[in-house]
């Protein structure tokens, strides 16, 4: 019989005590915290030693660590009838939801799942396009070589060719991923949820539909600006490449945006940069000119939130840390931040790259680690942000302030520009952010429509298609069911729920405009910057000390003076006014504002 099948028969079937529930919390917190500091060092050595070793190691861990939170789960049940605290009635109802995924209760089955997601991500991690031996560019590329070509190349036959070679990665990857949802809804259907995509949206402190439907709010709020940008960048790849490349209506071909996944342009900024904008200042270059070097970058994150008053990191970061792709092994370079002991064993896993999007991706993971510190005080079950789009919210928000004044105080730049033509750091800023968006919605829409049923196998590339088109405005032309493009994205691959990217993509503007008041900031929102004021700072850490011991309006209150997630900042940030100043009103059109169709 199954171990955790043994300890529920086991339960006694008497009326349990409000004690009987808080000394259950107590080990079951204890349990806990043991179990998730051997998976994190155990994922930590998967990711940064890819082999069949650590995978299986990573596998095992995981799932012990799964099957202690169902038990605990499971054991939970007796107390559901109790009048208990409000902090113990919250421990129990975080511990049902501690899981992205659940195993099911078949010991065989709860082992091939955790197999298969190892397996998958470290499929990703070592990927590789491996182009024709024959041809004089006969040569294997992993993503980072990949990314580099896209971000770089003004060829689109070129771009097309590696676009299409990372898309490789998928196909062997199709039959794994749909044993995965099976097992995967199986978990979440013996823990009471209809399936995972269900589970994931209970996560917010609100019902799943509601949730759902908070979601579709939110991008009506900022659609109108994507729909914007998105005309105008295709107009402008339509004069740089062609009629016959870029229609002049339409989605727009994915390989020419500069980044695999099209979720970000600003790599070709240089394509798109206004006719009336100022010299843009190229901060890649400036690093590069300076010699500023992978550990310098870090540390200039490090500096930031030492200027908002928060403790230097600890010296086992600098020691434990990936900083650069070791020349040895294969590793996961995708960036991530790890509290490996839930305490002060910070790290960042990432193979820096020293350019402006880097020095900004370091900041956000920094975010990362700065809120795990805050909480560390708290019960282990309120050790993780108001929500998950809060923790991804943090570190961007703090990237908002690097403004050109910001980079004048630490001695990057000369003298800060002339707010006069900030029409093209605005555009720079809008092909980040305000490009982001869609894609931070479409990735879980594909998957929560996959975890019910209403994408079928058979269907999996063409509904990502479809969905992709509707969101994005973005091709990648005839891709039939002999691809599986979304395991080209990590998150996929790693099960990773996203919808919190997109939530931080709007928290962090809403975040940014109220640290900018509480900063003094007078000038343009999009010039505030926080560094150097310890009262944003002490507001900040007020809010990232409170972990998930709230409801995330509770903490959203307390940075923002608002319960409701708001995407009128979003466009605050956007507008400007004859003046230059930010118009916190009513929006003029938006960076790329044109009125050619948009994506659809």
């Amino acid at each position: 019989m199954k171990l955790f099948l043994l300890l529920l028969t086991a339960l006694p079937l008497t009326a349990q005590t409000v004690p009987e529930a808080l000394s259950f919390l107590e080990r079951a917190e204890k349990e806990l915290l043991a179990a998730s500091n051997y998976a994190n060092r155990a994922g930590w050595l998967q990711s940064t030693y890819i082999n069949e070793d650590s995978e299986t190691q990573a596998a095992l861990a995981n799932e012990q660590y799964i099957k202690k939170v169902i038990v605990l789960s499971r054991e939970a049940n007796r107390f559901d009838r109790l009048a208990l605290p409000a902090e113990a009635a919250r421990k129990l109802k975080l511990l049902k939801l501690n899981l992205t995924m659940v195993t099911p209760s078949n010991d065989a089955e709860s082992t091939e799942l955790t197999r298969l997601v190892a397996r998958m991500e470290s499929t990703y991690g070592s990927g590789k396009y491996c182009r024709d031996a024959a041809t004089d560019k006969g040569k294997c590329l992993d993503l980072v070589q990949i990314s580099n070509i896209m971000a770089t190349s003004r060829d689109p036959k070129e771009l097309a060719d590696v676009w299409q070679g990372w898309h490789r990665v998928g196909p062997p990857m199709r039959k794994d991923y749909t044993r995965f949802v099976e097992l995967a809804n199986k978990g979440a259907r013996e823990l009471g949820f209809p399936d995972s995509g269900a589970m994931w949206r209970s996560k917010y402190d609100m019902p799943p539909d509601a949730f759902a439907k908070e979601v579709d709010r939110l991008w009506e709020q900022v659609k109108p600006l994507y729909v914007s940008l998105h005309a105008y960048v295709r107009r402008k790849l339509r004069d740089k490449y062609g009629a016959d490349v870029v229609p002049a209506r339409g989605p727009i071909p994915a390989h020419l945006l500069g980044n695999m996944w099209g979720q970000s342009w600003e790599n070709i900024y240089d394509l798109l940069a206004p006719t009336n904008a100022a010299k843009a200042y190229d901060l890649t270059k400036i690093l590069k000119d300076r010699k500023v070097d992978e550990l310098e970058m870090v540390r200039y994150g490090e500096r930031f939130f030492s200027s908002l008053g928060f403790a230097p990191l600890p010296k086992t970061f600098w020691q434990r840390s990936l900083f650069v792709k070791p020349g040895d092994r294969e590793v996961v370079c995708h960036a991530s931040a790890w509290d490996v002991d839930n305490d002060e064993d910070l790290r960042i896993k990432m193979c820096i790259q020293i350019s402006e999007e880097e020095f900004g991706v370091i900041h956000h993971e920094l975010g990362h680690n700065y809120y795990q510190r805050a909480y560390k005080n708290k019960p282990y079950l309120f050790r993780d942000s108001a929500n998950d789009g809060f923790h991804e919210a943090v570190g961007d928000t703090v990237a908002l302030s690097i403004t050109p004044e910001y980079l004048t105080q630490i001695g990057l730049l000369d003298k800060a520009t002339d707010p006069s033509g900030d029409i093209g750091l605005l555009m720079k800023q809008a092909l980040a952010k305000i490009a982001f968006l869609p894609f931070g919605l479409m990735i879980d829409q594909w998957r929560w429509q996959v975890f019910s049923g209403q994408i079928t196998p058979a269907q999996y590339n063409q509904k990502w298609w479809e969905l992709r088109r509707k969101y994005q405005g973005i091709d990648g032309g005839p891709r039939g069911e002999e691809f599986f493009d979304p395991f080209g994205k990590y998150h996929v691959a790693a099960n990773v729920p996203y919808t919190r990217y997109f939530l931080a993509h709007i928290l962090q503007f809403q975040f940014h405009r109220a640290l900018a008041q509480t900063a003094g900031c007078r000038g343009p929102l999009h010039r505030c910057s926080i560094y150097n004021s310890k009262e944003a700072g002490a507001k900040l850490n007020a809010m990232l000390e409170m972990g998930t011991s709230q409801p995330w309006p509770e903490a959203l209150a307390a940075i923002s003076g608002k319960r409701e997630m708001d995407a009128t900042a979003v466009v605050d940030y956007f507008a400007r006014s004859r003046s230059g100043s930010t118009n916190r009103t009513r929006a003029s059109p938006p960076v790329g504002s044109c009125a050619a169709h948009g994506p659809s």
